[in-house]
């Protein structure tokens, strides 16, 4: 029913201007819209709907994550921008912070200013 029908993200900030600066400025995304609730991105051809919400505390699970062609140079462009990449005691992760699974699927994970996770992933085949 639903498989042909675009997908559209959501991630909740606490703050509006801190939220959309990150987004559009460091991570690089084209703002589509905007209203009292919130801002709307381009990401890759997906909308994401940044959604303000005062208050708001994140969960300590990823909820947005990014399909690169070269974790590497991707992760160095985002560390020029002064993201600083998580380092997780329970997974073993390179000099740079990626771990790699056993199928060679590789991901970073980072967190945007109300501390949601984010990933980025090079996947194996």
């Amino acid at each position: 029913m639903l498989a042909t029908t675009p997908l559209i993200a959501f991630v909740l900030v606490s703050d509006r201007e801190r939220g959309r600066n990150y987004y559009e400025k460091t991570l690089g995304l084209r703002v589509t819209g905007e209203d009292p609730y919130g801002v709307v991105f381009d990401a890759g051809g997906t909308m994401l709907r940044m959604t303000v919400m005062p208050g708001f505390k994140a969960s300590e699970n990823g909820v947005l994550g990014w399909n690169v062609k070269d974790i590497r140079a991707t992760a160095a462009a985002l560390r020029e921008a002064g993201i600083t990449f998580e380092r997780y005691s329970f997974l073993p992760q390179d000099e740079d912070g990626i771990w790699t699974g056993d199928d060679g699927t590789q991901l970073l994970w980072f967190k945007d200013p109300d501390n949601n996770i984010l990933s980025i992933a090079q996947f194996a085949s």
